[in-house]
């Protein structure tokens, strides 16, 4: 590497501009990440009469097609920083198209009938789902193209992280909240739906910005980014990420745990709303108390990885969902007020369960550089995108395969039914147990990550 390369390279102090402007994205990851997760199952079986299983198959085949994708993007976008310089025209392109997307999700009525709904939001989610991931393979990407400090890494993921809680609680609060503005569903998911979808595209088109601060501190060029053209040659530059980097795999597999357990409980949320606190309201106080808490613990997360290490903070914020999640199996029994305090407690665990992973994959990237060289940081996180969509996409078809076999009964709009006890109780254990051992089951891939503080900075080090 060159003297200019070297110096490119060397850990510098992010601007606050930069932190601002990444952080923004998150507006844009979080409403996407949480709105169709949250009400996407409820609006197919609750709205549209579709019955659990096929919705649960719905998402989970909309989230198959992201697996798909999201490797050949993350090579292109690799490719696309070789040729440009930067990794913009890819993200620009999805926020510009995920709006109309986002909204035609939710903008077909109960009078289509429940077959042509499916397949009519089936269609517009599988678009939608492309134009996010246009945006967030290359997004993930950049911090480790923006520096190469193991601290700074932790704080502007921390930031990120900061930004992506309060996402949380405007997306997953108002968005239900839009959705009951007024007497008629059908219209108050299309509000919701223009609604969040142009504040999700405006605050990717921000973050896009970012993209080309890491062009300038990347080292780049067309010799060394990756080559590869064909689509076998994209994906098998994936598995040979995979296969070189023990530190990512062990990474990804608790990853991808945790975002199944999250994703379990993102997706149960309503259901626990609706038919164990007996209130559609009850979602956004559900949130409030998820993401007020996580808001406020955040930066505590950034001063504990600073103290004993990401690793370390990262298993300590696991044990403390794990046991959170536990307790809710509770209700089953005793349904009530208290929830809302274990739930509290899982959100300070969640701001640690976020911010931490993101700000130990940089750190997994660039130590890969010093053996295979840079310009391959998308061939990376496209593979890490895609196994959280893994992990997202089936703990909403966990959830659907739980209700389906305890029974639960879908109904349109204006329908009023009563579920039976069976149902009630594994929506219960879907939001709980479930979980809780996903999230156990994380803890034993983690203790297989061996990246330590030593190793980043001698990487840093050597790159000065």
């Amino acid at each position: 590497m060159s003297t200019e390369a070297r110096s490119e390279r060397a850990p510098v102090r992010l601007s606050p501009r930069t932190i601002a402007l990444y952080a923004i994205g998150s507006l844009g990851t979080g409403g996407y990440a949480t709105l169709p997760g949250l009400v996407l199952t409820y609006f197919l079986t609750d709205n549209l009469g579709v019955a659990a299983l096929a919705a649960g198959l719905i998402v989970t085949a909309a989230k198959i097609w992201d697996v798909l994708i999201d490797p050949l993007i993350g090579a292109a976008s690799d490719r696309q920083l070789a040729r440009t310089g930067s990794r913009r025209g890819f993200m620009v392109t999805g926020a510009l198209a995920l709006p109309l997307f986002f909204a035609l999700t939710f903008a077909v009525p109960p009078t289509w009938g429940p077959v042509a709904g499916a397949i009519s939001v089936l269609l517009a989610f599988l678009a939608t789902a492309t134009a996010f991931s246009l945006f967030q393979v290359p997004y993930v990407a950049l911090p480790a193209e923006l520096t190469g400090s193991y601290d700074e890494r932790t704080r502007l993921l921390g930031w990120r992280v900061v930004v992506l809680t309060a996402a949380i609680l405007l997306f997953g609060a108002g968005g239900p909240a839009l959705r009951n503005a007024g007497d008629d569903p059908v219209r108050g998911y299309l509000l919701m739906g223009i609604a969040s979808g142009v504040v999700i595209g405006v605050g990717m088109l921000v973050a896009a910005r970012t993209a080309d601060d890491a062009a300038q501190r990347s080292a780049v060029s067309p010799a060394t980014a990756a080559t590869a053209s064909t689509w076998r040659d994209q994906y098998m530059s994936g598995f040979r990420a995979l296969g070189r980097s023990q530190p990512f795999r062990a990474l990804l597999g608790t990853f991808v745990l945790q975002a199944l357990a999250t994703g379990t409980m993102l997706a149960g949320a309503q259901y626990v709303a609706t038919w164990v606190l007996r209130s559609e309201d009850a979602v956004t106080f559900v949130f409030v108390a998820l993401v007020g808490p996580a808001l406020l613990a955040t930066p505590g997360w950034t001063v504990i990885a600073r103290r004993v290490g990401k690793e370390r903070a990262f298993a300590m914020a696991s044990l403390l969902f794990t046991a959170a999640a536990a307790s809710l199996v509770f209700a089953v029994w005793s349904p009530g007020a208290w929830i809302y305090a274990s739930v509290a407690v899982a959100g300070i665990a969640y701001a640690g369960l976020q911010s931490l992973p993101m700000a130990m994959l940089p750190d997994v990237i660039s130590h890969d550089e010093r053996t295979s060289g840079p310009g391959q940081a998308g061939t990376f996180t496209g593979i890490w995108t895609a196994g959280e969509t893994v992990g997202f996409a089936l703990g909403a078809t966990a959830v659907s395969l739980t209700l389906a076999a305890t029974g639960y009964i879908s109904t349109v709009a204006g329908t009023t039914v009563e579920q039976p006890e069976a149902a009630i109780t594994g929506i219960v254990l879907s939001f709980s147990v479930l979980p809780a051992v996903l999230m156990g089951a994380s803890l034993l891939t983690l203790r297989r990550y061996r990246l330590r503080r030593a190793d980043i900075d001698a990487v840093a080090d050597s790159d000065a």
